[in-house]
């Protein structure tokens, strides 16, 4: 087989989009049927679906007795905010930022909320910042799993238990695939759409007491929209995390994160999804070692992403182009891949560096990554023949 002849086998299945994320294996929309539609999300029957995503959730994920869980509007960024919005500004904060969504954080607390006494703690993509010298007395702002970089922290060694402030984590794409230590967090946000492999608009929030107590000691300075409100009279509306949501939620949604979640349950639950994502991680790893072109874009294995696994390329050819020239050489290949039907939406995030982007998540099969990475090799050598040519 020449260089250029495609390969004989595709992936079953060919989504390995980072969000919204591939639906769990053997998922149909006949699994929607028993869904609460055309009734009121407040009616008997309603609540205790919501309430049902509540509790399953927190078991799966060993959240502790005394955390709270609520649904929230706007997906994983509508529960961020809510958090920076309701509990920001009694202490100064860190805030870590190492790829798009971290930035954007950033600009909400120093452009939006306007906190003065703010420090900023960056990295390039495929770093982390310095953990050590995060300060704890103060409110620390992070995210568990970058996304768009695919670096991770490692684990949360890292984060003292006996801190003053508190510590804020965006963890939409890591909750289900990777080990949380709740204790040292003190809220904790993801969205259905991730790893669940559910549909969007919905958010998750979890608040550990010390998160509650700030929310009923302290009253910010600043208007607080109404989908951003925890509480009420400087008491936490317990009513959020027992399934009385602030604004609709679509009872589809919600059927398909029960089936998500129902998923989980029979394949083992946390163990057997995170064992899958790092499958998944381990068979890229494997052909990464082997491959020419092509490299983690985290920079420490130990930091690599088993659900947005992010790639580089290395080529000496593709380094020698323009920036510019090597932006529509990556989209050149994700096309060419997509064209081709083997793999959707594995384009680089539009502000990381030119690359791949393979979703890594429990909804997605070993088989189809081994499958997908022939295809791989196949694609740029293809683009790369293509474009030297046209040289």
């Amino acid at each position: 087989m020449s260089e250029l002849t495609p390969p004989t086998v595709k992936p079953r299945i060919s989504h390995f989009s980072s969000g919204p994320c591939a639906k769990r294996p053997g998922w149909s929309v006949s699994q929607l049927e028993k869904a609460c539609v055309g009734r009121s999300h407040r009616s008997e029957d309603g609540k205790a679906k919501l309430a049902e995503v509540i509790e399953r959730s927190k078991k799966i994920l060993g959240v502790p007795a005394d955390y709270r869980l609520g649904i929230v509007p706007a997906s994983d960024t509508g529960a961020v905010e809510m958090a920076l919005w309701s509990l920001l500004g009694k202490l100064p904060v860190d805030i870590l930022a190492w790829e798009s969504f971290g930035q954007e954080w950033v600009k909400d607390v120093l452009d939006e909320l306007k906190l003065p006494e703010t420090r900023q703690m960056s990295a390039d993509y495929g770093s982390l910042p310095d953990l050590n010298e995060v300060d704890f007395q103060k409110d620390i702002v992070f995210l568990w799993n970058g996304t768009t970089s695919g670096v991770r922290v490692a684990n949360g060694d890292w984060i003292k238990s006996d801190r003053p402030g508190l510590t804020i984590c965006d963890a939409t794409s890591a909750v289900f695939a990777m080990e949380v230590p709740w204790e040292k967090l003190d809220v904790v946000t993801y969205s259905w759409q991730k790893v669940l492999g559910g549909e969007a608009q919905h958010g998750v929030i979890v608040l550990s007491p010390r998160a509650v107590e700030r929310l009923e000691s302290y009253n910010p300075e600043r208007a607080i929209p109404k989908l951003f409100r925890l509480t009420q009279k400087g008491k936490l509306i317990e009513g959020i995390f027992k399934g009385d949501t602030i604004n609709t939620p679509s009872m589809l949604c919600v059927e398909d994160a029960l089936d998500g979640l129902k998923w989980a349950e029979s394949i083992g639950g946390l163990p057997g999804l995170i064992k899958r994502s790092e499958a998944n991680l381990q068979a890229i790893a494997k052909w990464v070692e082997q491959s020419s072109w092509a490299a983690f874009l985290a920079e420490k294995p130990e930091n690599r992403s088993c659900t947005s696994i992010c790639l580089k390329i290395v080529d000496s050819w593709f380094t020698g182009l323009t920036p510019e020239e090597q932006a529509k050489s990556a989209k050149k290949l994700a096309k060419l891949l997509e064209k081709q039907q083997v793999a959707f939406d594995i384009a680089s995030y539009r502000s990381a560096p030119p690359g791949l982007r393979i979703w890594g998540g429990a909804t997605v099969e070993t088989a189809d990554i081994e499958a997908l990475l022939p295809w791989l090799d196949w694609g740029y050598a293809t683009v790369k023949g293509e474009l030297e040519k046209a040289a």
